[in-house]
């Protein structure tokens, strides 16, 4: 994965507009971003998949936790990954453990194979892994085409020498995408240590009034307008990195 890429993890209509105003390459569309994202409802993701032009990928994932699913929960994915097909969405982002923390091959393989021909990544499921060498080609196994990963770590830009590593190992048989905590003040450090072409996030900033964690997911349009402010500095960054130019830049 060569391609110059940055996505928008977001869980709101304007998140996602605002994002393509911003230049972003792909959206990945999802709900419950406070516990790591769900799967986003049909109405959403109908709406978003309308009004967007640049290619949508819809996050299959039942509820919040652990990547272990029972039987239940993986026919409830089957079906989710059928109504997005319907939808005209271009991909989706699903992984699947089994209880030892390994990727379950056999069904994220059969998940991939229904899903097709759009365009199938593994999630982050893939950093509770206990041995990222060994679920890497696990996940290469399972045919997906991108492995979204953030080193393993609890963000990217900790776990950045291990992204460069996967990256290497990867080589030309899946494409590698960096997130998970994904900083834009850091991002020109991040493309430096990793190598990494495509990176994904949702952008967090911290509220000035208490220091805590927020997101540029939020329906007001003046959150939209900040949040397509950062998305276009994320994309001029890529692009001028992989030009030759390094800059750097602050969040606000």
């Amino acid at each position: 994965m060569s391609t110059v890429l940055f996505e928008l993890c977001g869980e709101t209509l304007l998140s996602a507009q605002a994002a393509e105003r911003g230049g972003a390459g792909r959206v990945e569309l999802c709900a419950r971003l406070d516990i790591s994202g769900v799967t986003p409802s049909q109405t959403l993701t109908a709406a978003v998949v309308q009004a967007l032009s640049i290619p949508v990928h819809v996050l299959i994932r039942p509820r919040g936790g652990d990547f272990d699913y029972t039987a239940g929960e993986f026919a409830q994915m089957r079906r989710q990954i059928q109504w997005v097909k319907e939808s005209g969405a271009a991909g989706v982002v699903l992984g699947i453990l089994l209880a030892d923390g390994r990727v379950d091959i056999g069904r994220s393989r059969e998940l991939v194979e229904l899903a097709r021909p759009l365009k199938v990544t593994f999630n982050r499921a893939f950093d509770e892994a206990p041995d990222l060498g060994n679920a890497l080609e696990a996940v290469i196994a399972t045919g997906a085409d991108c492995l979204l990963t953030s080193g393993g770590a609890t963000n990217v830009h900790t776990g950045a020498a291990q992204i460069a590593q996967l990256l290497r190992r990867a080589g030309d048989r899946i494409g590698i995408m960096a997130g998970g905590g994904l900083k834009l003040a850091s991002l020109a450090e991040l493309l430096e240590r990793t190598g990494v072409h495509c990176v994904h996030g949702s952008l967090t900033r911290r509220s000035p009034e208490c220091g805590q964690p927020t997101t540029n997911d939020h329906s007001s349009a003046s959150k939209a307008d900040s949040l397509e402010a950062d998305v276009r500095a994320a994309v001029t960054l890529l692009q001028r990195h992989f030009a030759g130019d390094k800059i750097t830049a602050s969040a606000r």
